[in-house]
């Protein structure tokens, strides 16, 4: 499919149960971009009086069909969900590098449901994905959440992660990329606190 691989990458982190799935093409089109087909996600399948920082809330992080190609600003990936802040289904996005590498993964969704036990973070290596955890990175800063996995997992790699005011449930709390990049509206990165994931680390081809 022209701009998109088709595969939704879901993960509950509950049960830690990996699935991955395929995305319709014309309901792929028919929406658009990241943003138009997460929020169908969310739409469809959560209920719509679900508590914000719950298990029951889902979190996406969704490129679009220019994602990694040369068109203007056409590099991000949204975050979507719904928001602890407004109570209201939202979206957020973020540039940098990390977009890039996450469409390199294979994968144009990754959508997040239920709650870890305790810190985690994702190292998506392709098909290659994997539970680690994140218990010696809880409470550190952006900058050295994001030196410490990359010195982990891979000198390429990329990553998106909360720090303590995402751990600590902060309704404004922003999810990070690239040390200084921000997916900053409506409180998201609270929805990765309320989650137990402190980081999502990828590396593509």
């Amino acid at each position: 499919m022209d701009g998109w691989h088709g595969r939704v990458l879901r993960i509950n982190l509950s049960n830690e149960n990996i699935s991955i799935e395929d995305i319709d093409i014309h309901t792929a089109t028919k929406f658009i971009g990241g943003r138009g087909l997460a929020i169908k996600y969310l739409y469809d399948e959560m209920d719509p009086l679900v508590d914000p920082l719950s298990p029951d809330n889902m979190l996406i992080f969704a490129t679009g069909p220019l994602t990694a190609t040369p068109a203007p600003t056409g590099n991000r990936y949204m975050v979507v969900t719904k928001s602890p802040l407004t109570g209201a289904l939202t979206n957020s996005n973020s540039g940098g590098s990390f977009p890039t590498e996450m469409k390199r993964t294979g994968f144009d969704m990754f959508i997040f449901e239920g709650r870890a036990e305790r810190p985690v973070y994702l190292w998506i290596n392709e098909n290659d994905i994997k539970f680690r955890s994140a218990e010696h990175v809880w409470g550190k800063t952006i900058p050295e959440t994001e030196d410490t996995l990359i010195m982990e997992t891979d000198q390429k790699a990329k990553v998106a992660c909360i720090g303590p005011a995402g751990e600590n449930l902060v309704k404004v709390a922003s999810i990070m990329n690239d040390k200084h990049r921000a997916a900053g509206r409506s409180g998201v990165g609270a929805v990765m606190g309320s989650k137990n994931l402190k980081a999502v680390v990828v590396r593509g081809s």
